[in-house]
C-alpha cells in the first residue's frame, strides 16, 4: 500500500514539475527579451546589442534546445539545486529560505484564526437556524466569497492606512527599526502583519463557517443526536462532543490542502502590501521571467501540496475509526 502511495507522489511531482516547466518556457517573451528591453529604454541601445548584452549578463541562452534546459532542470533538482535566480544573482533556495518564514507568518496565523471561527459560528448557526445570525452570516459568506481577497485588502490599506494612520500599509517592519529579538522589531512585525492577516481571515471566514454549517446540519438529524437530546445532555456538550467533532472530520482535507497551499503565497495580496513572502517574489519572477525562481517556487508549491494530500489522508484515518476498519475490510 505504502510502496503504490509512495509511487504515485512521485509520479504526480515529475508530472506536475514537467507541466509547469513547459508552460513556463512557452509564456510570451523571455528572459533576456525583458531585459533588453528594459536596457533599449534606460540605456538607449540598439536591439542587438542589448539583447547579446542581456545574454551575457543572465548567463541564460534562449536558443538551447527545450529537451536540453528540462534535462538540465531535472538533473539540478536531483542534486538539490534549484539554480540561481536571474534577478536577484543568488541561488533560488536562498531567495525561498528568505521569503518563506514571512509567507507562513501571517498565512497560518490566518489560516488558523478563520478556521477556528468559522467553525465555531458554522456549529452555532447549524444549531441555531431561526436566529437572525443564520442569514446574516449567509449574506456576509456570499458577498466575501465573491471579493477577491486584494480588494479587500485595498479597502484595509484605504480606510486603516491612509484616512485613519493607524496601521502601516508596507513592507514586514518598520525601517527605523533593528531587525532581531527586541521588543520594537516584534511590535512593528506584527503591526504590518495585521492588515494582511484581515484580509485574508475577512475573505476566507464565511466559506468555513458556511461548509461547516451544512456539515453540521446533516449530523443533526442522525438518531444518536436524538438519543443525546432525550437523555438530557447539555446543548454545549452535544454541540461541541457530538456534533462539531463528526462535522469537522469533511474539513481536515480541506485544512490540510489550504496548509500545503498557504506555501504559494498570495502574489496579489503580498505585492499591494509590499509583503516579502512566496507572492511577492513570485510575482516579480513572473513579470521579469525569472525561469529558476518560478520554477523552483511552483516546485517547492507541488511538495508542498503533495505532503499535505497524504498528512490530510493519514489524519482521517486517524480520526475516523470507519476508514480504518473499510481499509482492514
Amino acid at each position: 500500500m505504502w510502496v503504490k502511495r509512495l509511487l504515485l507522489i512521485i509520479i504526480t511531482i515529475l508530472f506536475s514539475l514537467s507541466v509547469t516547466f513547459v508552460v513556463i518556457h512557452f509564456m510570451p517573451g523571455n528572459p533576456v527579451e525583458t531585459l533588453a528591453m528594459d536596457m533599449m529604454r534606460n540605456q538607449g541601445l540598439d536591439y542587438q546589442d542589448a539583447y547579446s548584452k542581456a545574454k551575457a549578463l543572465l548567463n541564460y541562452d534562449p536558443d538551447v534546445p527545450l529537451l536540453n534546459q528540462y534535462i538540465k532542470y531535472v538533473a539540478g533538482i536531483l542534486r538539490g539545486n534549484l539554480g540561481e535566480s536571474m534577478s536577484y544573482r543568488k541561488p533560488v533556495t536562498s531567495v525561498i529560505a528568505g521569503a518563506l518564514p514571512w509567507t507562513l507568518f501571517i498565512l497560518s496565523i490566518s489560516l488558523l484564526v478563520s478556521f477556528v471561527i468559522g467553525i465555531s459560528l458554522g456549529m452555532y448557526i447549524a444549531w441555531k437556524r431561526k436566529t437572525i445570525i443564520d442569514p446574516m452570516i449567509s449574506v456576509y459568506a456570499s458577498i466575501a466569497g465573491s471579493l477577491p481577497d486584494f480588494i479587500v485588502g485595498l479597502i484595509l490599506i484605504i480606510i486603516f492606512a491612509v484616512n485613519l494612520k493607524w496601521l502601516p500599509s508596507r513592507g514586514p517592519y518598520d525601517s527605523s527599526v533593528i531587525p532581531g529579538f527586541n521588543s520594537g522589531y516584534i511590535i512593528s512585525v506584527i503591526e504590518h502583519a495585521i492588515l494582511p492577516i484581515s484580509a485574508y481571515v475577512l475573505t476566507s471566514l464565511g466559506s468555513w463557517a458556511l461548509t461547516m454549517k451544512g456539515n453540521a446540519i446533516s449530523i443533526l438529524g442522525e438518531d444518536y443526536i436524538m438519543a443525546a437530546k432525550a437523555r438530557g445532555l447539555p446543548d454545549r456538550r452535544i454541540i461541541t462532543t457530538y456534533v462539531g467533532r463528526n462535522a469537522l472530520l469533511p474539513l481536515i482535507t480541506n485544512l490540510a490542502i489550504s496548509f500545503g497551499m498557504m506555501f504559494g503565497g498570495s502574489p496579489l495580496i503580498e505585492n499591494i502590501f509590499v509583503y516579502p513572502g512566496i507572492g511577492y517574489f513570485l510575482n516579480q519572477a513572473v513579470g521579469r521571467r525569472d525561469y529558476p525562481l518560478m520554477q523552483g517556487m511552483f516546485f517547492m508549491i507541488t511538495i508542498a501540496v503533495v505532503l499535505a494530500n497524504l498528512i490530510a489522508e493519514i489524519l482521517y484515518n486517524v480520526l475516523d475509526p470507519r476508514i480504518r476498519e473499510g481499509a482492514q475490510n
